[in-house]
């Protein structure tokens, strides 16, 4: 039997749970003759990956103005109502943009419009992929793989973040912790194990905590365990011993985790627990808001974890969607308002904490809902869905445009932005992945077609800076974005010179106004070695260097 099928075969029959101190903890990591080959990225950006299980509905969430009639007509018996005065119609996003580009927002998501309104939150329009076919395992599986309903995974057992984190981090477990990487390298809350950590020998990398009660059981039992294996002969004897080491690697990991908790602190944040309006029992209850909280402490207290991956649960909503005689109230109500609410409650920690720049969070769903509501005061299964995305590094915007309602595929939405397109935006702009490391996780052919969810924001420390300059990737191949700051308004001009001062391009910016910008430049004429670039306004803005390989 290879290795990573009794590894399969033994988590299905124990649920994969390693127990420390009667808390089930997964160890993620696995057994590679690779050796530390190369460092760690320099960033030290977070990505928080929020999952909203189920498949959320993206016509309750998203309304689109313009075809209020059309939306009202497919779902009379659950339809957000955009008119009334009483805090219970929609909120329309951005009145600035195009109305065909317009959406009202959920009312229960008043905190989403804040931090939209303060630049911090992005929304991509009707997201999906080829061929969705409405599974929710097959769904997330996909999504965490970087796949498609057309690929064949038969042959791949890994997630894109396992796959990413594998190349930034070699060498996994053999090699961990360091004095660089102390920390697991990836966090994942929840009862089950996701493919997303999964490296391609099918064995996932960082640690998996049940919930954060779990997480105190852990750090409260660091050195009180009275462990004893017993091994029994043969090969079954061999994979016991395997999955009892990484359980010695827990238990160093519980320790470092309890430094660093002690370590942090919250700040005066009142992290929302309830919801305050009529649901069901069930759905009352913020199962969001301690999760993040747990993590901003982690972070408060120094922890050099890469991705966490939270999870909230119930948008499943085939029925009882909505209240029968208000269809503001309710399941979904409750679960949007979770997210919102927990979200603000947590950039607003960081903030306080100084740890805003660092840390950007996105969501996720298998897939969204028909268009047309059932009998049951519900949704069924569909395809296109919005994905959210927080963080200062954003620009508050809406990428895409609404469905179009007439023009629905077998009564659900035709998506138009494949989710790679975001994920790579993720995993090159925001983690600085280079070609390689692009290759490795899978989106090497979506860089092209990646969306622009930074070039033209930055934090608010490069925006303090009349001089900062940016310039990714580097080392590039066949582009590169500069990001510059203008103070007074001007013809931009960039020249591109080689080492020994001559001149091998010329790019024109054209006129640009007071903030920061982005401007991308063709090199695929230049050969390979080392440039400087140049660019200028009324005056010099900045310079700086990177590498054509």
């Amino acid at each position: 039997m290879k290795r990573r099928d009794f590894i399969r075969n033994i988590a299905a029959s124990t649920a994969g749970t390693i127990t420390l101190a009667g808390t089930p903890v997964r160890l993620l990591a696995g057994n590679t003759a690779l050796k530390m080959a190369a460092a760690a990225s320099d960033s030290d950006h977070v990505l928080i990956f929020i999952q909203l299980h189920g498949g959320n509905d993206a016509l309750n969430t998203l309304i689109p103005v313009d075809q209020y009639n059309e939306y009202y007509n497919l779902r009379a018996n659950i339809a957000i109502p955009d008119h009334g005065g009483d805090g219970k119609e929609f909120i329309n996003v951005d009145e600035s943009i195009p109305v065909a580009d317009q959406v009202g927002l959920h009312p229960a998501m008043i905190d989403f419009k804040d931090l939209y309104d303060q630049g911090k939150a992005v929304i991509v329009q009707n997201v999906g992929y080829p061929d969705m076919n409405g599974s929710h395992f097959r769904g997330r599986d996909l999504v965490f793989m970087g796949l498609d309903g057309n690929d064949d995974n038969s042959s791949i057992h890994s997630g894109w973040m396992g796959r990413f984190l594998d190349y930034e981090y070699p060498g996994y477990p053999d090699e961990y912790p360091t004095p660089e990487m102390p920390d697991p390298i990836a966090i994942e809350m929840g009862n089950s194990m996701s493919l997303a950590f999964h490296r391609e020998d099918g064995i996932p990398i960082g640690l998996n905590i049940a919930s954060p009660q779990a997480f105190y059981d852990l750090i409260s039992g660091v050195g009180n365990y009275n462990l004893t294996f017993y091994r029994p002969d043969g090969h079954a004897g061999d994979e016991l011993e395997y999955l009892w080491q990484f359980q010695d690697m827990s238990n160093l990991y519980a320790g470092r985790l309890k430094d660093v908790f002690n370590a942090g602190t919250n700040s005066t944040v009142n992290y929302p627990e309830e919801y305050p309006f009529p649901a069901p029992p069930a759905y009352l209850k913020n199962p969001l808001s301690g999760q993040l909280r747990l993590i901003a402490r982690l972070l408060s207290g120094g922890i050099k974890t890469r991705i966490f991956v939270c999870r909230i649960g119930g948008f499943d909503t085939h029925a009882n969607q909505v209240l029968e005689d208000d269809a503001t109230l309710g399941t979904h109500a409750a679960l949007l308002y979770h997210l919102s609410t927990a979200i603000r409650a947590f950039q607003d920690d960081l903030a306080n904490l100084n740890l805003e720049d660092r840390v950007l969070s996105m969501t996720f769903t298998e897939f969204g809902r028909r268009a047309l509501s059932n009998n049951s005061y519900g949704t069924d299964h569909g395809t296109s869905t919005p994905v959210f995305l927080f963080g200062k590094a954003l620009e508050g915007k809406i990428v895409g445009t609404n469905p179009d309602l007439k023009n629905l595929s077998g009564g659900n939405l035709q998506w138009d932005i494949d989710y790679r397109r975001i994920y790579t935006s993720v995993v090159q702009d925001w983690f600085g992945a280079d070609p390689e490391a692009m290759e490795a996780t899978g989106f090497g052919e979506w860089v092209d077609q990646r969306i622009d969810l930074f070039g033209l924001t930055g934090t608010e420390s490069i925006k303090q800076s009349e001089n900062a300059i940016k310039c990714f990737p580097n080392p590039a191949h066949h582009r590169i974005s500069l990001q510059f700051f203008v103070n007074e308004p001007s013809n931009i001009q960039i020249r591109i010179t080689n080492t020994g001062g001559q001149v091998v391009l010329n790019e024109n910016a054209g006129h640009r106004e007071y903030g920061l910008h982005q401007f991308d430049i063709n090199i695929d004429s230049l050969k390979r070695g080392s440039y400087i670039f140049i660019i200028e306004g009324k005056s010099k803005l900045g310079a700086g260097q990177f590498i054509k390989y």
